[in-house]
């Protein structure tokens, strides 16, 4: 049997930076107030790239690195909750911006656990017979946000990451993986809610646009629940929190990380951080950290590193994959 292999990681953001300070001149806030509560200090924010062009660059970038020409691609998967529009995808956008013309795409939507859940279907795919692939976490966040709303607003960024996927493995790509999702609690966090008509010549209801999201609540559950589908991902592993070389975790809040890594009773130097540069950027969080973390030397490709990547938001859905590097 082929096994899967991350070959090539690659990350893009838009050039432009707002700040916390530049946020504090259009609403009330300061950095100090979002910076003690979250760990973010500035996001990226696009001016004139939309999801598919952030997430092309990503794919550029994998197909430069690796050396390959686009037609040796045989899938793309993009993960994101903000594409370009409903139909045509944004996976078959960037197969078109890249000319992947041999490659199957499509988009994955499970919010900020998204690139888990694609990277877990994209190993099942290299190991059910293709050759590579990419997945791609991809978001631009800021056409949902509110900027009147505070409570949101200052949380989010725009950007894109994401790996390549080869069949050269010598060992399972994915030692155990525990994904969950629980719709009963999906009003804690929405955006982009399409009412039905009431009739077929009526004038549409108003559309919910905007990212709204319950904090406490979304708080509670990220504490609470993803620590436990985390342990359960080790035991399934026969592993401990001590054997695990990092924890990339969705960048969401370092108060999130700061408790996780409590109550996993794991040192907190393993979970790896950069919200503080992007802000949460939703699906493509745990690929930029990734990306970044391989580029600056913190993780290699290539030294049998065991990592955790453990994703967290709307659905509610959450999920752990213990990975082999």
């Amino acid at each position: 049997m082929p096994f899967a292999k991350i070959t090539q990681v690659a990350h893009y953001v838009p050039e432009n930076i707002v700040s916390n300070d530049d946020l504090a001149k259009i609403m009330d806030t300061s950095d100090e107030w979002i910076y003690s509560r979250t760990g973010i200090k500035q996001r990226h924010i696009t001016v004139d790239e939309n999801t598919s062009d952030l997430a092309a660059k990503v794919g550029e970038q994998l197909l430069l690195q690796a050396d390959l020409s686009a037609d040796q691609i045989d899938f793309i998967i993009v993960a994101t909750i903000s594409p370009d529009g409903s139909m045509p995808s944004t996976a078959a956008l960037v197969q078109s911006k890249i000319d992947a013309h041999r490659a199957f795409a499509y988009d994955l939507t499970a919010a900020c656990s998204g690139f888990v859940f694609a990277l877990s279907t994209a190993e099942k795919l290299i190991t059910g017979g293709y050759t590579r692939g990419m997945v791609i976490g991809a978001e631009v966040l800021s056409k949902s946000l509110d900027w009147s709303d505070r409570s949101t607003a200052v949380l989010f960024g725009d950007g894109a990451g994401g790996v390549l996927l080869e069949n050269t493995g010598t060992k399972p790509l994915i030692i155990a993986e525990h994904l969950r999702t629980d719709g009963s609690r999906g009003n804690s966090l929405t955006s982009n809610h399409l009412e039905l008509r009431p009739g077929l010549l009526a004038r549409p209801k108003p559309v919910a646009e905007f990212i709204k999201m319950d904090g406490r609540a979304i708080f509670d559950f990220a504490v609470r629940d993803v620590p436990k589908n985390i342990q359960e991902a080790l035991e399934k592993a026969n592993l401990k929190p001590e054997d695990i070389d990092y924890f990339l975790l969705h960048q969401a809040n370092s108060r999130i990380l700061d408790k996780m890594a409590k109550k996993l009773g794991a040192e907190r130097s393993k979970f790896l951080q950069n919200m503080q540069d992007y802000g949460n950027t939703s699906a493509a969080s745990i690929p930029i950290l990734l990306s970044e973390s391989v580029k600056n030397g913190k993780l290699s490709l290539d030294k049998n590193s065991k990592i955790v990547q453990t994703g967290f938001g709307g659905g509610l859905t959450w999920g752990t994959l213990i990975v082999n590097l």
